[in-house]
């Protein structure tokens, strides 16, 4: 091989790994929205992200961490982006055009129990188990922070928090789990306890989640523009039906 030759190489294929990079996102396990990491169902917006970054010559490489933790770690520039996030949950990340699906956030007692959720009034006379860093409503949060310290709002921080939560309704160590529809009926439906809890009221109507990236990372807004571009040609082609129907979710357009 002449020099001419091997520089042309070189050139090429450091322009190609400049050109790739590895897309990093963090979140707590929330399926359908995101499972488990290197699974067979990883989550659907993981899915719609590879799909997306791939078309782009960029991996995902996504793992677990506490939902609180990860919003901390995203927000300094350690990672990438975190999914299923809310705008209030971190108002100044980077967010796309259009959201990545919808969900409405719930309450769910022992099957058997008659609490009904009715207004915050009601909650000061049961037990209820939260997840940490989540944002839900104005007035909710501002509950849950004036009573976090008592033991009628327990905020667990954990990568299985959810089902740890209904572990200890179950057992009757808490009497309310505040959960987002989706999640909540995967989680019980995989934990095999479906029959055992029960709808107890909504806190808010749907609202528009989605992948969010850091402020502290030069690329995000790249990643966010791909993003918002992505959805669309994915939508469009029919290849997101496709993902939606895998977890048996249908369009939230």
């Amino acid at each position: 091989m002449n020099i001419l030759k091997f520089c042309f190489l070189f050139l090429f294929l450091f322009s190609t790994i400049c050109q790739s990079s590895t897309v990093t996102i963090r979140a707590d396990e929330w399926f359908p929205i995101n499972g488990i990491p290197d699974s067979a169902e990883p989550g659907y917006m993981i899915e719609i992200a590879q799909m997306i970054m791939a078309d782009h010559g960029h991996t995902i490489e996504y793992r677990i961490m506490p939902w609180k933790r990860s919003v901390k770690q995203v927000r300094a520039g350690s990672f990438d982006c975190v999914v299923g996030a809310y705008k209030e949950d971190a108002p100044d990340f980077l967010f796309p055009d259009d959201s990545w699906g919808s969900i409405a956030s719930s309450f769910y007692v022992k099957k058997g129990s008659d609490w009904f959720y009715k207004g915050i009034e009601s909650l000061k006379s049961v037990k209820m188990g939260v997840i940490g860093g989540y944002a839900y409503s104005d007035e909710f949060d501002k509950y849950i922070k004036e009573s976090k310290n008592s033991s009628m709002v327990q905020v667990l921080n954990a990568n299985n928090a959810l089902e740890q939560n209904i572990k200890k309704m179950l057992k009757g160590r808490i009497d309310v789990v505040v959960e987002s529809h989706l999640v909540m009926e995967a989680k019980l439906k995989k934990m095999g306890v479906s029959n055992e809890v029960a709808f107890a009221g909504e806190l808010v109507a749907a609202e528009s989640m989605y992948i969010a990236c850091s402020p502290a990372r030069s690329t995000s807004k790249e990643y966010v523009k791909y993003f918002s571009e992505g959805i669309k040609k994915l939508r469009s082609s029919g290849k997101l039906k496709q993902i939606l129907d895998k977890y048996g979710l249908k369009d939230w357009k």
